[in-house]
């Protein structure tokens, strides 16, 4: 397995309903159940039915007890967008805002996210970008030409550099500044010699 070190840049919390973005904060508690105070937070949800393999209201396992998202596919989808104030991890709804790994969201399921505090963090998937994120951000920003944004120019642009969900695999305290070991996935060699 191939390692990477990054940096928590920021963390953030949200607990509303209401609202897609997330409050920073100073650190996460990180708990099986998800991060305590979150509103992703639990060991189950109900499922969507678009982009969900099941129908909606199903209940079923809560693969998304955290987001993250790295400062460069932010800068990356802002310059795309043209947007002419930064895009923060705080308005997409993230948990985590990491640097040091350009191509987070190609991290393969099974890579597992590990902390000084020991916590570790195991990616499930790629975070899809929706229509909802899209006309929030569309309403919130401007762009350097002057040009209205389109609500629909974020899921376009952010097609494969939105972030990534997860799961708590060990419980611990995540902190702004700390230093984190990702570990990328790879199957077995039994399994790529088939």
């Amino acid at each position: 397995m191939s390692h990477i070190i990054a940096v928590v840049e920021s963390v953030y919390l949200g607990a509303s309903e209401e609202t897609l973005s997330k409050q920073p904060c100073a650190s996460l508690d990180a708990q099986l159940d998800g991060l305590v105070g979150d509103r992703h937070g639990s060991i189950e949800r109900e499922a969507w039915g678009a982009g969900d393999k099941q129908a909606e209201g199903v209940i079923r396992r809560n693969e998304r007890q955290w987001s993250a998202v790295s400062v460069e596919e932010l800068a990356a989808i802002a310059e795309a967008m043209d947007l002419k104030e930064p895009l923060t991890a705080s308005s997409l709804g993230a948990n985590l805002c990491l640097s040091g790994v350009p191509e987070l969201s190609q991290l393969p399921k099974g890579s597992i996210l590990k902390f000084p505090s020991g916590a570790e963090l195991m990616v499930e998937e790629y975070n899809p970008p929706c229509l909802d994120m899209g006309k929030k951000l569309a309403s919130i920003h401007s762009t350097n030409s002057g040009q209205p944004i389109h609500s629909t120019a974020f899921s376009q642009v952010a097609q494969y550099s939105r972030g990534l969900v997860g799961v708590v695999e060990v419980p611990g305290i995540i902190n702004a500044g700390d230093k984190v070991r990702v570990t990328v996935y790879k199957p077995p060699q039994w399994l790529r010699e088939n």
